[in-house]
């Protein structure tokens, strides 16, 4: 009997599956990933961590299920989106931690973009709005701010993937000295329409946005459908050669494994964060209330199109209640909407609505705390008449109605 072996690299853990023939779990191993927060409103990770937790997710579940990798007909990868990592084809080495689609430090030159006229013009080619939230910020960021990084870009000498790409790569040999040349430097559509730098009509990048925020194309990966040859894995570090037959974002893979594959047909997810997505078939279309437009996984060279509403942070609201406040010891005995203290029990509903529409909001009709959610520093600021940020997960009930700022309300 043939098997799958599915890669998930999430915001909060790497996972590895093992699927057989009907769609049944045969075997599953996951590691929770170290969240790194070197200031407020700044998310990293390790990208060797990425890599080290997935391998070993993906040999533990082989092993649980009693396989081989000869017994593995293909691998898929899904993966934690806009996430931006950027290494050095010789070495191998990554250049800084990934930057984490949470992460706010690029909204400067966000605003930037958005002052210069250029937000309607990147909308249009790319569906999204301009935001920190993507990829193509990160990267320049990166290049503008880590000591030689643009030099060794503009000769060619650096990569830049979201974690799709740093798996493949890794995969198909860049882990090592002797394979590093032969290694695959791919993504796949539904990935790189999450950069701003790809316009989805042409599943192409695009020169002028490349050339906007100062990107060398050098840097950038082959683009090819979510279902497609990306290589096969080194054999050693599976057992064997495995052919890796897609690649597709996290929430366009759950679209699709939802089985929404036609226009009008709609799933909701529940992760880190909760996303919200509705196929719309062949059809470009722009929301006018802060949705975003977005590639769907594709099997073929046919661009198709998805909307997407999000809210940041769902589950990641119980590791920051676990590590930053100290509320629980394990994420299970977190009830629905209530968290349980040694001292007092707190309604923490009211606090945590990181909305994505109210994040990607362009008028700047709402305003930006620089706290990121997971950190707690400082008294709850008002935000207006009978309204309050709650930086220490306070009785959220004693205060009013829910803040209506921007989102940085879990913890800001």
């Amino acid at each position: 009997m043939p098997y799958l072996l599915a890669l998930d690299q999430g915001t909060s853990s790497s996972r590895s599956i093992v699927f057989d023939q009907g769609g049944s779990i045969v075997a599953m191993a996951q590691q929770e990933l170290p969240q790194i927060y070197p200031q407020p409103g700044w998310v990293e990770h390790d990208p060797m961590a990425i890599w080290q937790t997935q391998l070993a997710t993906a040999r533990a579940a082989l092993t649980k299920a009693g396989l081989g990798a000869r017994d593995i007909h293909a691998i898929g990868i899904t993966n934690q989106r806009e996430t931006t990592v950027v290494w050095n084809r010789r070495t191998g080495k990554p250049i800084h931690h990934a930057i984490v689609w949470q992460d706010r430090r690029a909204e400067p030159a966000c605003a930037q973009l958005r002052a210069d006229g250029k937000a309607q013009v990147i909308q249009a080619k790319t569906g999204l709005l301009v935001d920190a939230y993507f990829s193509g910020t990160k990267l320049q960021w990166l290049l503008n701010h880590v000591p030689g990084a643009r030099t060794q870009a503009q000769a060619g000498e650096l990569a830049f993937g979201t974690v799709d790409s740093w798996l493949l790569w890794q995969l198909t040999g860049g882990c090592d000295d002797s394979t590093r040349a032969q290694a695959h430097h791919a993504t796949d559509v539904s990935n790189a329409s999450r950069t701003m730098l790809f316009n989805v009509h042409t599943n192409q990048w695009d020169d002028e946005l490349l050339q906007w925020l100062n990107i060398p194309a050098s840097l950038m990966p082959t683009v090819l459908p979510s279902s497609a040859d990306f290589g096969s894995v080194k054999a050693d570090l599976l057992g064997a050669p495995i052919r890796i037959g897609g690649m597709a974002g996290d929430q366009q893979s759950a679209l699709f494994g939802q089985a929404c594959f036609t226009a009008g047909m709609a799933k909701n997810t529940y992760g880190t964060g909760c996303f919200m997505l509705m196929h719309t078939g062949e059809k470009f279309q722009l929301s006018q209330n802060g949705l975003l437009t977005t590639s769907a996984a594709q099997v073929g060279r046919t661009p198709e199109f998805a909307m997407e509403g999000s809210v940041f942070v769902g589950g990641a609201v119980v590791q920051w209640l676990r590590d930053g406040l100290g509320a629980v010891v394990q994420r299970r005995s977190t009830s629905p909407g209530r968290v349980g203290t040694r001292h007092r029990r707190c309604d923490a509903r009211a606090g945590f609505h990181w909305l994505g529409r109210a994040l990607l909001e362009p008028t700047g009709a709402r305003h930006h705390h620089r706290h990121h959610p997971w950190h707690h520093h400082g008294p709850h600021r008002p935000c207006g008449p009978g309204k309050h940020c709650l930086p220490k997960c306070r009785a959220a009930a004693r205060h009013g109605p829910r803040c209506d700022c921007a989102g940085w309300t879990a913890g800001a």
